[in-house]
């Protein structure tokens, strides 16, 4: 029979809730419309197709090279669409699909959450945070 130490049962227990996480379809769609730009995208594309100047001059904050990986995952994900234009120059749009329209209303109803609650959500953390340091304060 083998003994495992303490640590390699936590890194078996660690490596197969991993595995799980990665396999949930929730965790995978949470962690791809967290990223940084994707809402903004999303809100954007949900108004109408929008050329790729378009989306990188209301999307200021986000580099080119950022906005392009952004707009190459979703469009991998089946999100949203690339239509290319031979011009000169060439013309790019991007829209959203059938399944990326269908994300819009989850997206809207996470605003609205957001919007409603972000202050409550801001006491809290202060009131956390006063608390911790009054914690922090009372060990030294």
């Amino acid at each position: 029979m083998t003994t495992r130490t303490a640590a390699q049962r936590h890194a078996e227990a660690r490596a197969s809730h991993r595995a799980r996480s990665a396999d949930c379809p929730t965790n995978r769609l949470l962690d791809r419309i967290g990223e940084k730009w994707v809402a903004l995208v999303l809100k954007e594309l949900a108004e109408g197709p929008r050329r790729y100047g378009e989306l990188a001059r209301t999307i200021a904050g986000a580099s080119q090279k950022m906005l392009t990986q952004t707009l190459r995952r979703l469009e991998r994900d089946g999100l949203l669409a690339r239509t290319v234009t031979p011009a000169v120059p060439v013309r790019v749009e991007y829209a959203l699909t059938p399944l990326g329209q269908s994300l819009v209303p989850v997206m809207r109803a996470v605003t609205r959450w957001a919007e409603e609650n972000i202050d409550r959500i801001d006491v809290a953390r202060e009131t956390y945070d006063a608390h911790d340091a009054e914690r922090r304060s009372q060990r030294s």
